[in-house]
């Protein structure tokens, strides 16, 4: 193996080349943003960098950085403008010898497969969500597993993507989702924005607190929340609140928890407050994060944002969770960011909070050493657009561009 470093090899793949990237739109959101830091990127390695979709206030800025956006629209409904967008694909890869097409999403997917093979382009997809039932046919998503390379978010995605559509696993490349480290990140909140949310849900300025954000529901594991703390609370647990932070996808959800929450006789030590409009400082005033989910998800946002709030993390053993926290077994005491649960459980659930509640001083700072540190190395912008950008470089490699 080579000891020269991986970015200045993926530099020099990727010189002279031409790369476009079908996208919805250059909305100025993670998505869009995700495109134009790809973008910078294959400029800083000397490549071309074209973007095709709809248009967005992102197209300006990434004009004035000097790559190129053509308007597309992948999204039509009827199949003669679906024939007309791939035509008008087909050609475009052809008139500006185009060496690589990363397409997002569903839409953008399905058009690139009916343009591409006309071309000697390389066709990169991204996964959106989690592959179709085994009895599904669905062109959509078939095309989503389509290319050289496809992207998904973790390896749990990756197994289901690579069982569902019968592709070998080492066309599937496992890179996770991008969440914001400079706005999630502990020295960017204010003292002062800690203290607004302390004061705006009645949280004693001497009482621990354990966030549960993320939108309320059956199978999101509030209820399991609530049964675990009344058994922490008939074990002497004190100094402690629970504050439930999402919007509910019915009343029935928010109800069904209100009424647990009575049936439990524990109001004094919940908040339900729905939406925060400032989440980097709900997690800087969480002492914990609980995320006891009963439904297995290909990504969690909420684990990715919690960790790069240094905040240490409680989840469920589920789906693609056990890859966003490290804890035993699956990684050393000594790397622990957080603790794995069983769905479901509230004794488990329990006895975990105790523990995690219980930590020393030096012990919780570790922790949030580490938790920082793994969601810097795993999830910010700039490692994501790298590891894309490496994907590039790979299989321009084996096509011998």
């Amino acid at each position: 193996m080579s000891d020269e470093p991986t970015d200045n090899r993926v530099g020099r793949l990727l010189a002279g080349t031409t790369v476009l990237q079908a996208v919805p739109a250059l909305q100025d959101d993670m998505a869009g943003r995700a495109a134009l830091r790809i973008a910078i990127g294959l400029l800083r390695a000397g490549a071309r960098a074209l973007v095709v979709g709809g248009g967005g206030p992102l197209v300006g800025e990434l004009q004035a950085l000097g790559g190129e956006w053509i308007e597309l629209d992948f999204a039509a409904e009827s199949l003669f403008r679906r024939g007309r967008s791939a035509r008008a694909l087909t050609d475009i890869v052809t008139t500006e010898a185009v060496d690589l097409v990363h397409a997002y999403g569903a839409d953008a997917a399905r058009t690139a497969a009916r343009a591409l093979p006309h071309t000697p382009a390389r066709l990169v997809t991204t996964y959106a969500g989690a592959p179709p039932p085994a009895s599904w046919r669905g062109q959509p998503h078939d095309a989503m597993a389509g290319g050289q390379r496809v992207i998904t978010a973790s390896a749990f995605a990756a197994g289901l993507i690579a069982e569902r559509h019968r592709i070998p696993p080492e066309r599937v490349a496992v890179i996770a989702q991008a969440v914001d480290t400079d706005r999630f990140d502990p020295a960017a909140v204010s003292p002062e924005r800690v203290a607004a949310l302390r004061y705006a849900w009645h949280i004693d300025p001497n009482s621990r607190v354990v966030l549960a954000p993320g939108r309320l529901g059956p199978a999101r594991g509030q209820l399991t929340l609530v049964d675990a703390a009344r058994i922490l609370v008939n074990g002497g647990l004190r100094r402690t609140v629970f504050v439930i932070a999402g919007d509910a996808a019915d009343a029935d959800s928010g109800e069904a928890i209100d009424r647990r929450i009575e049936a439990q006789g524990l109001r004094p030590i919940f908040r339900r407050v729905g939406h925060c409009d400032d989440m980097p400082a709900a997690y800087a005033l969480a002492d914990l994060v609980a995320l006891p989910t009963e439904r297995p998800s290909i990504f969690s946002a909420i684990a990715a944002e919690a960790q790069a709030m240094g905040r240490p993390l409680i989840a469920s053993n589920i789906g693609a969770l056990p890859e966003l926290v490290r804890a035993p077994p699956r990684d050393p005491e000594a790397s622990r960011t957080g603790w794995l649960v069983h769905p479901r459980d509230p004794l488990d659930l329990a006895r975990t909070l105790a523990a995690a509640l219980a930590l020393g001083p030096e012990a919780r700072q570790a922790m949030i050493r580490r938790a920082r540190q793994f969601a810097e190395t795993n999830f910010s912008p700039e490692r994501v657009a790298a590891a894309t950008l490496a994907v590039y470089g790979a299989l321009l490699d084996n096509a011998g561009l």
